[in-house]
């Protein structure tokens, strides 16, 4: 008989659920794409929540929220999709320009992410860089207004940004003035979906999976969290945490909206020791323990 306990430690929640928000939009562009392959997107999020989309098909930004579509008047929309059309053929020059420079040909990317992050404590950071074929071209550091080149041909690109005294101070100024305007305004447009959660549901199981070989799982799912990465689960032996011999599943979404996740330890089917599934989330204010006792395989 294998005893196992199921444990969901929990926190509680400060009064007005402070926690880390964070707003960013991914630019990837692309020249020359192959069927399938849009030359220009842009994404943004909230958290892990989509809530624009614009392609080089639709040429159109559009709101991938209902709080969005409820909360801003068209007018915008309209002007933010001017934007991003000159934003597009902007890039698409800046990617000839690097293939030119490295003497590439064919397919390649070229990637822009911008956004901010507002933290637990109040504080605020702001991230604004380029990416050439999905890896790390030049950033900028709004603290020194400068750029960091990660190469040869990012310095290029560096001097002649760093020429601009006034989109440096520009790009400074949206990162820390109205990234965090926006944000701030978003989610409380969007608080009732972006603070909702939904705890998890544990199950554990014991399986011989080859002769002489038991393994136990650990399921945590239906659970919802606007960054569902928060969870964590853990195999634990006696009190202490088990680091051998684990094996951890990825956070998958649910055809309903919500998120599963797994973990499993192979053991000794003789044993006689306790073993205890730990899932910790920290916004949880409800709490449950169950303890099971699992025959092993014979």
């Amino acid at each position: 008989m294998i005893t196992i306990l199921l444990l969901v430690s929990i926190q509680n929640k400060n009064e007005n659920n402070n926690r880390t928000h964070s707003l960013r939009y991914f630019h990837p562009v692309v020249l020359d794409p192959g069927p399938g392959i849009h030359e220009f997107i842009l994404v943004g999020y909230v958290d892990s929540h989509p809530i624009t989309t614009c392609d080089s098909v639709t040429s159109q930004k559009e709101p991938r929220a209902p709080w969005m579509v409820e909360n801003l008047v068209p007018d915008p929309w309209k002007r933010y999709t001017q934007l991003l059309r000159g934003w597009q053929q902007m890039f698409k020059v800046e990617l000839r320009h690097l293939q030119r420079h490295y003497n590439h040909s064919g397919l390649h990317t070229y990637h822009r992410m911008i956004g901010c992050e507002l933290m637990e404590d109040g504080s605020t950071t702001g991230l604004l860089q380029y990416a050439y074929d999905g890896q790390d071209f030049i950033i900028f550091n709004k603290d020194t207004l400068s750029w960091l080149a990660i190469d040869n041909v990012a310095l290029i690109t560096k001097r002649a940004w760093e020429t601009n005294q006034h989109e440096l101070h520009y790009q400074k100024n949206w990162l820390e003035e109205e990234c965090i305007a926006w944000l701030k305004r978003l989610l409380e447009y969007g608080k009732d979906t972006l603070e909702r959660t939904e705890p998890p549901v544990v199950r554990a199981s014991c399986k011989e999976t080859f002769p002489g070989t038991t393994v136990l799982f650990c399921r945590a799912h239906g659970f919802y969290h606007p960054s569902p990465q928060e969870i964590s689960m853990a195999w634990m032996k006696k009190v202490e945490e088990i680091a051998q011999e684990v094996d951890y599943g990825d956070i998958l979404p649910n055809g309903d909206g919500t998120y599963q996740n797994w973990v499993s330890v192979d053991l000794d089917p003789q044993s006689r020791d306790v073993y205890s599934c730990l899932v910790e989330r920290s916004d949880i204010i409800s709490h449950s323990t169950a303890a099971n006792d699992i025959s092993a395989p014979s």
